[in-house]
């Protein structure tokens, strides 16, 4: 028995050797994690930033569909069906002149399922405006509900109240 493995020992090279050491610790460490869970998960806050970034994102690519299907909670999907569109038309009417729009978030209050943003939304040729985003954990992930109100300069056009 000993000969047999001293014989496999000297057909594989040190530097294979080296290799298959490396990788056996990479395919234990990757085993140790998954059985762990892997990384952290993201904090409330973390998360909140994450459903506001993609806020920013879909409103800036123009993608009503994710806004009312994965960013916009049930509440505020019916209450922009409210005027007799589905909400991705409403928003298309509601948004149709704004460009660039920009969303900066600034303080974020996490309180068990529910969450305040302080942002900050602008575009191109609007004022900025100052704004509180009420969020709320539901549906496995945070949805914004409400535009709780804001401060400062506000945009004068309807467009700035439904970003």
């Amino acid at each position: 028995m000993g000969r047999s493995l001293f014989s496999a020992r000297q057909m594989v090279s040190p530097g294979q050797r080296r290799k298959l050491r490396f990788w056996a610790t990479v395919l234990c460490a990757t085993g140790f994690l998954a059985a762990c869970g892997g990384a952290p998960e993201p904090t409330p806050e973390a998360q909140v930033r994450e459903k506001l970034a993609q806020f920013d994102r879909a409103t800036a690519a123009k993608d009503y569909r994710t806004l009312c299907t994965q960013v916009y909670s049930p509440l505020l999907t019916a209450r922009t069906e409210a005027v007799g569109l589905p909400c991705p038309v409403a928003l298309r009417q509601a948004l149709a002149d704004v460009r660039e729009p920009r969303l900066s978030v600034g303080k974020v209050t996490v309180a068990d399922q529910t969450a305040r943003a302080q942002v900050r939304t602008s575009a191109a040729d609007q004022a900025p405006s100052r704004d509180t985003l009420e969020l709320r954990r539901e549906r496995g992930g945070w949805r914004i509900v409400s535009l709780a109100g804001g401060s400062g300069a506000r945009s004068p056009t309807p467009e700035a109240e439904e970003r």
